[in-house]
């Protein structure tokens, strides 16, 4: 099942494992089954501290549980977990046998501290790169707390329990039988799900802050970079932001990052964490920015968040980058996650040999639709324009595929479902006039990026697009409040401008400490 490379690798992982554990299949005479089995063997093979104990009787087979004998399991997986997974699998038996876990002493302790019991399960697909996070955040909660317990279940392999619980995207969490969230969520944010206290305290710690010198909104390229240009300078530097690393968490793979050949969101967005943490960065993650209060008169100024908490700070850079754009067409938003999706990699996996659409006919369409095809029982691209925007090395490869079809002069008016998942698409003829419905599954939306500047309305100068006006220092229209990345009228919305932008913001933020007069 592992080549050499990989069991050379895991038996140094296992090293690190100091009390024994046991592998606990459940398995059903299928060759997946078999697949599953000589996995669990093989991981046995290469250490004296794990043991495979066949029989189990779990619902869910194939499956299997990780535990240490004579315990009942608490972490187990209803699939093969290789692919993105196979580093959930890792940590899952290095921690279960009592390797330190990551996290900050604090977290743990509050995760041991959550009363009650939680039995969570995980809808993955092992394409996923963002699955993995939920399923580790998980498991490492079901490793400290003994009423927590965590199923990861890959969907492919039980495809009738997705269609009977209405999963269409992933990663899709359950807590004791109801659904509980869907997409990306960190182990904070799972922590003020389930331990509503935990909000309130954090949002007490974080207005206790002393201020800034320089406060960064957004945790992204370009607030990274501004973050480790400023923190260089020896000025007290903090960020806040929803998630660090921002859109880019969402990327697949990323080939034109000069220097790096190829690289993928979740990799990229871990190294630009890993930078930053090596300077003295406050980092203040899972908060929202809710308005900007400039100061006055050379006085601080407050970026309040919607946890009620607020930071002051002598300048701010904003940096929030932008998000996926939206039809706004109805039926969109009643059927977000049933069949409505954003990420063709993560969610393509669940409409398997069935009918979607791919809105747009740009470079982000038509790699979605091309990727889709491999997948799906047939794509169909709605372009608005009379023709494709995409370049034309990929249009070649997607005019070249024989279950897609594409449709220019299409203007989408609605989403339409049977109240619970979507059964079809509706869109007017843009030459003839004609409305014309399309019966599928899925609607795949790649339609581009809107600036996260909502929450600065009336407060400085936006373009008629919505994004922060700068100028070639990237100050905004507010003295002591710069800006970068995405959410600017800076052209090219690109990493690595992004980043170049976030640094030259953070040069001149210090520019305008050292001349001003702020205090």
């Amino acid at each position: 099942m592992l080549d050499a490379n990989i069991k050379a690798q895991l038996r140094a992982y296992l090293e690190k494992i100091k009390h024994p554990i046991e592998l606990v299949s459940s398995l059903d005479g299928s060759a997946r089954a078999q697949e599953m089995l000589a996995l669990l063997q093989d991981i046995a093979a290469l250490s004296d501290l794990v043991s495979v104990r066949q029989g189990g009787d779990a619902v869910r087979q194939p499956s299997f549980a990780v535990a240490r004998p004579g315990e009942t399991p608490r972490i187990s997986f209803a699939g093969i977990p290789m692919g993105h997974e196979f580093t959930s699998l890792i940590l899952a038996l290095l921690q279960t046998g009592g390797h330190p876990p990551k996290a900050d002493a604090s977290v743990i302790e509050e995760i041991r501290a959550i009363p009650g019991q939680f039995h969570f399960e995980t809808f993955i697909s092992l394409s996923c790169h963002n699955c993995p996070d939920v399923v580790q955040a998980l498991n490492l909660m079901s490793v400290l707390n003994p009423g927590i317990s965590h199923q990861m279940i890959d969907g492919s392999l039980f495809q009738d329990e997705v269609s009977a619980r209405q999963i269409m995207g992933v990663p899709t969490v359950f807590l004791n039988g109801v659904q509980f969230g869907q997409g990306r969520m960190t182990l904070e944010e799972i922590i003020g799900k389930i331990d509503t206290g935990a909000l309130q305290r954090e949002a007490d710690k974080v207005s206790a802050r002393e201020p800034f010198d320089v406060l960064i909104v957004g945790g992204g390229p370009a607030g990274a970079a501004a973050a480790i240009y400023a923190a260089r300078k020896g000025v007290r530097t903090g960020v806040v932001s929803e998630r660090f690393g921002g859109q880019v968490l969402d990327t697949l793979a990323i080939e034109n990052f000069i220097s790096v050949k190829e690289t993928d969101g979740p990799r990229l967005a871990a190294g630009l964490e890993e930078h930053v943490r090596e300077y003295d960065v406050d980092i203040i993650n899972l908060q929202c920015a809710e308005a900007l209060l400039p100061g006055t008169d050379g006085g601080l100024s407050e970026v309040r968040l919607a946890s009620g908490a607020t930071l002051r700070s002598k300048t701010v850079i904003i940096a929030t980058g932008a998000r996926w754009r939206e039809m706004n067409v109805p039926g969109e938003q009643q059927y977000r996650g049933h069949g409505v999706a954003y990420c063709p990699h993560c969610d393509g996996p669940l409409f398997k040999g069935k009918r979607v659409a791919v809105i747009g006919g740009g470079n982000s369409g038509v790699e979605a639709a091309i990727d889709l095809a491999g997948v799906v029982g047939h794509v169909t691209l709605l372009e608005f324009e009379a023709i494709l925007r995409a370049d034309a090395v990929l249009q070649k490869k997607l005019f070249s595929l024989a279950n897609v079809t594409v449709i220019t002069q299409a203007l989408s008016t609605e989403v339409t479902g049977d109240g619970q998942k979507v059964n079809g698409l509706l869109y007017t003829d843009r030459a003839s006039g004609e409305a014309q419905r399309i019966d599928l599954e899925g609607v795949f939306v790649q339609i581009g990026l809107l600036p996260n500047s909502d929450w600065l309305k009336g407060t400085l100068a936006l373009s008629p697009r919505g994004e922060i006006e700068v100028d070639a220092r990237g100050e905004t229209s507010l003295a002591g409040v710069f800006a970068a990345g995405d959410v600017t009228t800076v052209p090219y919305k690109q990493i690595i401008i992004a980043m170049g932008e976030g640094s030259k913001a953070s040069l001149s933020a210090f520019d305008y400490l050292i001349r001003s007069s702020v205090s």
